[in-house]
C-alpha cells in the first residue's frame, strides 16, 4: 500500500513539472509575440504605389523609419518589395531604424521579367533591366533625395540585390556614399546565353570595371565606402574575390569580408546586414 502511495506521489510530482514547463512555454510565447507586435508598432512603415513611365506599369515600394540616413535596399533574385521585411532584414536593423539612424527604402524587383525571362531574347532582357534602372534613378532615388534632404544615399542588397546595388553604384557613383553587397554575384553572362552587346558589357561589372580609366568615375567611386560581404561557403565567393581584386587594381578602397563558416542563408544575411549597418553608421 505504501509503495502505491509513493508511486502516486511521484506521478503527481512529475505531472506538476510538466504543467510548469507548459506554462513557461506559454509565457515565453506570449512575451515573444508581445515583442513582435511592439516592434511592428514602433517601426514606421509606408507603402507606395505609382505608375512609372519607364516600365509602363505600376510599381511598389515599402519604406521603413521616420528619419536618418537613407538606405536603398534591393531584394534578392525575383524578390518582392516586402522581401526584406518578410526575411527579417528590417527587424535585424530595428534598433537603428527606431533610433532614427537610418531610413530604409525597399523597391520591387522585375528580375522575373528581365534577367530571368527566358521567353524573350537576351538583348531584350538587358533592355528591360535598363528600364528598371531608369525607375530606380528617376523615380525612387529622386524621391529618396527629396524625402531625406540628402544628395547622396547608401545602397545595399543580397544575392541578385547585391548585383543591382553594385552595378548601379559603379555606373552612377555620384549618387552614392556607401555600397553594401551581401552574397552578391556580378557576372551577368549566365543570363544572356552567349549574346553580347554594349548594353550587356556596360551592365557586367567584371568586364567594364577593368577598362574604366575615366578619372571622373574613378574619383567618385574612390569616395564610396564599399563593403563586399560573403562567406567561405557562399557560391558567389569567387565572384566577390574577383571583384575585390579588380577594385584593388584600380586603387579603389573597399572591405572584403569573408565570413568563416558562412554561406548565404537568411539567418546569416540578417547577422551580416546589421553588422554592416553598424559599421556604416558608426
Amino acid at each position: 500500500m505504501s509503495e502505491l502511495v509513493e508511486k502516486i506521489n511521484n506521478f503527481r510530482s512529475f505531472l506538476s513539472k510538466i504543467i510548469f514547463i507548459n506554462q513557461m512555454i506559454i509565457f515565453a510565447s506570449a512575451v515573444t509575440n508581445e515583442f513582435y507586435f511592439t516592434y511592428r508598432r514602433i517601426v514606421k512603415e509606408e507603402y507606395h504605389k505609382w505608375f512609372t513611365e519607364y516600365l509602363e506599369r505600376e510599381f511598389e515600394m515599402l519604406v521603413f523609419g521616420h528619419g536618418g540616413y537613407p538606405l536603398l535596399l534591393f531584394p534578392d533574385a525575383k524578390g518582392k518589395f516586402y522581401q526584406a521585411k518578410d526575411e527579417g532584414l528590417i527587424s535585424s536593423a530595428a534598433n537603428l531604424i527606431e533610433e532614427g539612424k537610418i531610413k530604409v527604402y525597399c523597391p520591387d524587383s522585375i528580375d522575373a521579367d528581365s534577367w530571368y525571362n527566358w521567353s524573350i531574347h537576351p538583348a531584350d532582357r538587358v533592355k528591360t533591366h535598363i528600364g528598371y534602372e531608369n525607375v530606380i534613378l528617376n523615380d525612387i532615388i529622386e524621391f529618396i533625395k527629396y524625402d531625406s534632404a540628402k544628395e547622396k544615399i547608401a545602397v545595399a542588397g543580397c544575392g541578385m540585390g547585391g548585383y543591382h546595388a553594385a552595378n548601379l553604384t559603379f555606373r552612377h557613383p555620384d549618387l552614392f556614399s556607401h555600397l553594401i553587397s551581401i552574397n552578391g554575384f556580378f557576372f551577368i553572362k549566365q543570363f544572356i546565353f552567349g549574346h553580347y552587346d554594349d548594353n550587356c558589357y556596360f551592365n557586367n561589372p567584371p568586364d567594364y570595371l577593368p577598362g574604366l580609366n575615366d578619372n571622373w568615375y574613378l574619383d567618385k567611386i574612390r569616395q564610396i565606402g564599399i563593403l563586399l560581404c560573403t562567406g567561405e561557403h557562399d557560391l558567389a565567393l569567387e565572384e566577390n574575390i574577383n571583384l575585390s581584386n579588380i577594385l584593388s587594381l584600380k586603387n579603389i578602397n573597399h572591405f572584403l569580408n569573408v565570413k568563416p563558416g558562412f554561406g548565404s542563408s537568411w539567418d546569416e544575411r540578417r547577422a551580416i546586414f546589421s553588422e554592416c549597418l553598424e559599421r556604416m553608421i558608426y
